[in-house]
């Protein structure tokens, strides 16, 4: 379970967080058993544990607020964690290869639940990885998008490719944006 959990993360990073975190073993042990689901408490230790490979010094617990001090702090999405979204869905990739793969591997007849319910989508007839239950950024958080136009917006403009009216972010020269005595409130959508 633990080389399952931790793909794309460094062995040694990661047993040296295990080490501070003992409480870990008792739910990767739980999870190698092949549950029918993942109890809220290993979830909540893997929240935990993952917290740590990012920051060894967080006292979060949650993983999205930890999410939101780290990108304060480093203002680098490469160096957050996965929304507790995204983790929930890798939780599950691992517990399938960790516990019901490899826990039946000297099986002549393993008998493995549908990838589908764990962490699989069916595409085009392949399986493949369901990051997340939540909407891509870019299509949530569009408003993010800015033109950066210097003489005002121009046909190629993002923000008139995406529809949109300029905003804060936007760099435009000479209009509404620079005048400092005016305030704008903008919906925000994420």
């Amino acid at each position: 379970m633990f080389h399952a959990l931790t793909a794309r993360h460094g062995k040694k990073t990661a047993w040296a967080v295990w080490t501070v975190l003992p409480e870990l073993t008792e739910g990767l042990l739980l999870l190698s058993s092949a549950p029918r689901d993942i109890p809220n408490d290993a979830m909540c230790i893997i929240e935990r544990f993952v917290i740590l490979l990012y920051d060894r010094t967080s006292k979060c617990t949650d993983i999205d607020t930890a999410r939101r001090k780290l990108f304060a702090r480093k203002n680098d999405v490469q160096l957050i964690p996965p929304t507790k979204a995204a983790l929930e869905e890798h939780v599950k990739r691992a517990v399938y290869q960790g516990g019901h793969v490899w826990g039946q591997i000297l099986l002549p007849a393993p008998e493995l639940p549908p990838p589908t319910n764990w962490g699989w989508s069916m595409t085009g007839g392949h399986y493949t990885p369901y990051w997340t239950r939540l909407p891509e950024a870019a299509h949530s958080c569009i408003e993010l998008v800015s033109c950066k136009c210097q003489k005002g917006c121009v046909r190629r403009c993002k923000c008139k490719k995406a529809a949109l009216q300029c905003t804060a972010l936007c760099c435009v020269k000479g209009t509404a944006h620079d005048d400092e005595s005016t305030t704008y409130m903008y919906s925000w959508q994420c």
